[in-house]
């Protein structure tokens, strides 16, 4: 008997600045869905419509009143960026359809239609601005780019920054796709700043980081970088110059989880063996398995009752225990630091105890709280947070 199939969007750029990770968000969500009709236990079959938008921002709009014009979807799947969201959200809340967004965020947002399957800033930045006062320097310079993504993360590291007597030194902005990244890192070399925090996007970043490496070490600098979206593909795209980024996220493909070992040995299989999976790609995986768990209960694919379904249903994923707060539609997930190698991997040198409620307004932070603190080089990981929470 043949079953019943279900269309569901799924919205990724395949070229223009950032076309490697929308990449990895197709492949990795195309590879759920394959999993999710081979398997024996759900009722129904998932039918993936896709659409490019190319990294063109209006184009989103477009693919996502197309889906649901034309094939008629419930749920969609996929953007990258911010600005993409952005695009996509007022159509989804119009049209009553739900976003399952993989991206790690800036958060300040929460809407009835969006579920956030990625990061938000509490478990992103927060652990990864910690680290620094804690263990490296209260001064960092910022250079990003130009759009919400960035503007948000800066404005949150400020005031976590300024609420330890630190200050932010610079905040540089590219537009997205920007190459011209010489007069920044001049200005670095100039300035020798004791941090430099990289929320650059695709193409931008990548010619940061070489541009950053070649110009540090000819002026013999050593100069940590940080990141909140560093991944393993780009760290291949980027080369030699990406070792040592510290980088804050829910995913690495380095997590010891029997879980995780499995994942990436059938990711390997279906992409080879020098491929690696990335963060963004690892939640598409996971949005599509949370999604047809939530269909498979709900029994229809009604996003009020699919939405009820979803909420607090425990995921053992790749990352690692995974579930929906239906109080805001953010996910459930791990914290986690690391450092890149020379292998084009992270060595994870911190992690939360277990799986950390998502604050995607940052209500429960108190940031005027800024007690005494180890501020030692070297450490191996973070120390005890000096940013106190309110319950």
């Amino acid at each position: 008997m043949t079953k019943p199939s279900i269309p569901v969007g799924i919205i990724c750029s395949q070229s223009g600045p950032y076309q490697a990770m929308g990449r990895e968000i197709l492949k990795s969500a195309i590879m759920a869905v394959d999993e999710i009709n081979e398997q024996s236990e759900f009722d129904f079959s998932i039918a993936a419509h896709i659409r490019d938008p190319r990294g063109i921002i209006s184009e989103y709009h477009t693919a996502c009143d197309d889906l649901i014009r034309n094939v008629g979807v419930a749920h969609i799947i996929g953007c990258y960026t911010s600005a993409s969201r952005k695009q996509v959200l007022p159509i989804v809340e119009r049209t009553d359809r739900l976003l399952w967004y993989p991206a790690r965020y800036e958060g300040f947002e929460c809407s009835d239609n969006v579920i956030y399957v990625g990061a938000s800033p509490n478990h992103n930045v927060l652990p990864l601005v910690r680290y620094v006062l804690d263990n490296l320097s209260r001064e960092i310079f910022c250079v990003g780019s130009n759009y919400v993504w960035t503007w948000e993360t800066n404005r949150v590291t400020r005031e976590l920054v300024s609420a330890a007597d630190g200050h932010i030194l610079a905040e540089r902005l590219l537009e997205l796709g920007e190459s011209a990244v010489e007069h920044i890192v001049d200005e670095i070399v100039r300035r020798k700043p004791p941090i430099v925090f990289n929320t650059l996007v695709g193409s931008s970043s990548y010619d940061f980081i070489r541009a950053f490496h070649a110009g540090t070490k000819a002026a013999g600098l050593e100069i940590p970088m940080l990141s909140c979206s560093l991944c393993e593909p780009e760290l291949a795209i980027v080369g030699p110059a990406s070792v040592g980024c510290i980088t804050s996220s829910a995913y690495f493909e380095s997590i010891r989880l029997p879980e995780n070992r499995a994942f990436v040995a059938r990711w390997k299989a279906r992409h080879g063996d020098d491929s690696s999976p990335s963060v963004d790609g690892q939640s598409a995986y996971v949005a599509v398995h949370l999604l047809a768990r939530a269909l498979q209960r709900a029994g229809t694919s009604d996003i009020g009752e699919v939405r009820r379904a979803a909420a607090g249903y425990r995921y053992n994923s790749p990352q690692g225990p995974v579930w929906i707060d239906g109080s805001n539609n953010h996910c459930v997930l791990t914290p986690r630091l690391a450092v890149s190698n020379a292998a084009g991997q992270f060595d994870i040198f911190w992690e939360a105890d277990a799986p950390v409620k998502p604050d995607p307004y940052l209500t429960q932070l108190d940031v005027a709280v800024s007690p005494a603190r180890d501020t030692s080089k070297g450490s191996s990981s973070p120390n005890a947070p000096h940013l106190r929470v309110v319950k």
